[in-house]
């Protein structure tokens, strides 16, 4: 049943190679509308304090994906990002 889950593709917009997020996303200066021109929509989970965080996969080979994190504040600023491995 997880392997199903593991191979199972993202949704559109959600797959971006993992350099081009690190070098166009910049925190305190990237903005929500400048990542949906650059990498299209992806999965994302609004809190009631406005904030929201975004996640966007990056082929690490054999079937694999690191997840690159974007947390957003209120005002549509990229706050923080952060990348986890497969």
């Amino acid at each position: 049943l997880l392997a199903g889950c593991a191979t199972t593709p993202a949704p559109p917009g959600t797959q971006v190679a993992a350099a081009r997020l690190q070098q166009g996303v910049v925190p305190g200066t990237t903005t929500r509308a400048q990542l949906l021109a650059a990498f299209g929509p992806t999965r994302s989970v609004v809190f009631d304090s406005g904030f929201e965080a975004w996640v966007y996969q990056s082929p690490a080979g054999n079937g694999r994906f690191s997840e690159f994190v974007v947390l957003i504040n209120p005002d549509g600023i990229v706050a923080k990002t952060r990348t986890r491995a497969p």
